[in-house]
């Protein structure tokens, strides 16, 4: 029983059941017996205290960090070595809060420099917290932003284009509604209202135009001739997607370009979007060098979250951060 309980915490439920225990008295048991939970919390007590856990033996070539919320919105950054593939080993680090110079100083207190020094490749988000505290942390590793963020900071920007003109319809729509002229309303050829088309066209700016569906094509055809801007930020979007086809050097040349091209647009998310890639540029290019991505640490983090959702939340977190180091450090 106890190897079972010590696999997974979740199962302490089927147990208890399996058991003819309540769950409250066979949880406390693990806690206090059938565990070395109480051994723990004596020896790494500051760690408890403090909230910050880091594991110097699980540093390996190829890590990942990024932040995620456990306890009522309460951020932690967490440090994951991708080469565990999510195994026992794969927790580096968890650690409370985002602040940069608290996750370097908890690191670089435990980790010795040449643990540090053997990382070669890091891959990270956009945040500004995480891009100097993998600076501290990785002191001769490439630093890779993640694929997925840089392209979901465009399209939201993109989404923020149709969403202003939605509002200045749903306002068009009201006031006919005020003035009793609704019937006034008028319908484009596919039957959409100017506000349906709108909020209809949100999942077919996230599609290349060869992926939309027959009804997505008539769509975005009115969407595009009636809102040209919505046309361009979207041509913008699908251009830099194709810089991840290319070799590094070819993909630089093409992003400067975009970008300046890009400013002249008149389209302010967009130009505000293309300065943050220019300041980002060389951990974008990264990307093209080994084709890394967070993939793995955001799976790591939607895993945490299934857990706590199972449990329905957690009200000993020492107990949950055992677990978590029990089954992942």
């Amino acid at each position: 029983m106890k190897e079972k309980i010590e696999t997974n915490a979740v199962s302490i439920t089927r147990i208890a059941k399996e058991n003819k225990v309540g769950k409250q008295k066979l949880s406390r048991a693990y806690k206090e017996v059938l565990s070395d939970y109480r051994l723990y919390r004596k020896i790494f007590e500051e760690d408890f205290e403090n909230e910050s856990f880091v594991f110097s033996e699980n540093f390996g070539e190829n890590m990942a960090i990024d932040e995620t919320g456990l306890f009522n919105g309460q951020l932690y950054t967490i440090i994951y070595n991708k080469d565990k593939k999510g195994k026992k080993g794969s927790l580096a680090a968890i650690i409370k809060g985002t602040k940069a110079s608290v996750i370097s100083a908890a690191v670089n207190s435990k980790v010795p420099v040449d643990k540090r020094m053997n990382i070669k490749e890091i891959t990270l988000d956009l945040s500004n917290s995480m891009d100097w505290a993998s600076r501290e942390i990785a002191l001769n590793a490439i630093k890779t932003y993640d694929r997925f963020h840089v392209e979901k900071l465009i399209i939201e920007a993109v989404q923020q284009v149709r969403i202003e003109y939605r509002w200045k319809a749903i306002e068009k729509e009201n006031q006919l509604k005020k003035n009793k002229d609704i019937w006034r309303l008028p319908r484009y050829h596919n039957g959409d209202s100017e506000k349906q088309l709108l909020v209809r066209s949100r999942y077919l700016l996230y599609k290349r135009r060869k992926d939309w569906t027959t009804e997505q094509r008539q769509r975005a055809e009115i969407l595009f001739s009636v809102f040209p801007k919505i046309r361009r930020a979207y041509e913008y979007y699908m251009e830099f997607k194709n810089i991840y086809r290319m070799n590094r050097l070819s993909a630089e040349h093409y992003l400067l370009n975009w970008i300046k091209r890009v400013k002249k647009s008149g389209i302010d998310v967009l130009v505000t979007v293309a300065k943050t890639i220019e300041n980002h540029l060389g951990g974008i290019l990264n990307y093209l060098e080994n084709r890394a991505t967070n993939a793995s640490i955001e799976n790591f983090n939607r895993k945490l979250k299934s857990f706590l959702e199972k449990l329905r939340g957690v009200n000993d977190k020492d107990l949950f951060f055992y677990r978590l180091i029990k089954l992942y450090a």
